[in-house]
This record gives structure tokens, C-alpha cells and sequence, in this order.
């Protein structure tokens, strides 16, 4: 069975305490509902920064990646049912980039 790098896009650094445990109350459930198909759960990730052979721009591009996790699914089209339950894609505030891992 294949694995599948979720990159995330987008979403929203909590602004409280409470909305923060909000927050990851819904990003703990969706990961429960994942089960044994999380094989790392991965971590939100700071500023990203572009390398090219132009040189390193330090803005993230144009749509810089918020975070990562690493699930296994039978199909692409499972990991994609998968990644609909992703906290962000439910609440509007960002999206799920999903990609095989394709091993060397």
C-alpha cells in the first residue's frame, strides 16, 4: 500500500488560548479518524523559503506550505477521501496538496 505526503497550504494561527484547543481538538479528532492510515503525523512548518538557481527567495512563493503529514492509502482517490477531513479544508481556511511517495 502506498504512502502519500499531505502538504498543507493556507490556514490560521489561533488567536486565543481557547481557539487554539478548538483547533487542535479538530485536528486530534480527524487524525483519530484516520487511524492506522497516519504514518507520521507530521508538524506545522515556519516560513518556507524558495531555492532556484536565481537565488533563495525568502517569502515562501506563492503558496507557501504550512505543514505536512504522511498517510497510506490503497489509491490516490482514497488518500484524497482522506485529506477531505482535513481541519482546514473544512473550515475554508486553506487546502491539501496530496502526492505519492514514490520510492527510490
Amino acid at each position: 500500500m502506498p504512502d502519500f505526503i499531505f502538504a498543507y497550504h493556507g490556514g490560521t494561527i489561533p488567536e486565543t488560548q481557547e481557539e487554539g484547543e478548538k483547533a487542535m481538538a479538530a485536528w486530534g479528532k480527524w487524525f483519530e479518524e484516520m487511524g492506522a492510515a497516519v504514518v507520521n503525523g507530521g508538524n506545522p512548518v515556519g516560513q518556507s523559503m524558495t531555492v532556484t538557481a536565481g537565488g533563495v527567495a525568502g517569502d515562501g512563493g506563492a503558496n507557501p506550505i504550512s505543514g505536512y503529514t504522511i498517510v497510506r492509502a490503497d489509491t490516490p482517490e482514497a488518500a484524497c477521501d482522506l485529506a477531505k477531513g482535513c481541519p482546514m479544508v473544512a473550515d475554508g481556511t486553506g487546502s491539501v496538496e496530496v502526492a505519492p511517495i514514490v520510492e527510490m
